[in-house]
């Protein structure tokens, strides 16, 4: 584990600061939800994904998809892809993803976009695709997304149906 030289005072409610050059290398933002964990005499803290719990369901799901729909299907947390299927499996399962994907998150977008276009899906990697981006929102909070890419030809109504279905079904899924 790596050592940053800092050292913080526990406050009277047994609080503590996480220096701001910490939280903005590890992008906790105000409102994150951290897990706390102890070994021995050490406490580590890890970004919360409430995805987490559905890693092995996410990824039995997209194969199902695959299988179907023959077009590249990935899930995300607001960190990381969790879950892949097709042909950008192994270069994009546990990446984290591009800032553009992070804004899509943020921002609850949904995009279509029919023309096949560049897309940064996780940094340093561009894909040149059609491509589907739901957002999966649970308890009122975006929590992931949803991708479906074609590189062969344009997304259609089957893909943005797909996208739709999965990402709410994760959503709902979480709340329970």
């Amino acid at each position: 584990m790596e050592t940053t030289g800092v050292v913080r005072r526990i406050d009277d409610l047994g609080r503590i600061v996480i220096p701001k050059e910490i939280r903005r290398t590890l992008g906790i933002k105000d409102g994150t939800s951290l897990e706390i964990f102890v070994d021995k005499d050490m406490v580590a803290l890890k970004k919360h994904s409430s995805m987490n719990n559905l890693l092995h369901f996410a990824e039995v799901y997209v194969e199902s998809i695959y299988n179907t729909i023959k077009k590249d299907i990935i899930i995300s947390d607001r960190d990381n892809i969790i879950a892949c299927a097709g042909s950008l499996k192994k270069e994009y399962l546990n990446m984290p993803i591009s800032s553009f994907l992070e804004d899509c998150i943020e921002k609850s977008s949904t995009i279509v976009e029919k023309e096949i276009k560049n897309i940064n899906i996780i940094s340093n990697k561009t894909e040149i695709c059609s491509y589907v981006i739901n957002t999966i929102i649970s308890n009122g909070e975006s929590i992931g997304s949803v991708i479906i890419l074609s590189s062969d030809e344009s997304v259609g109504e089957l893909e943005e149906k797909t996208a739709r279905i999965a990402s709410q079904f994760f959503g709902k899924h979480i709340e329970e």
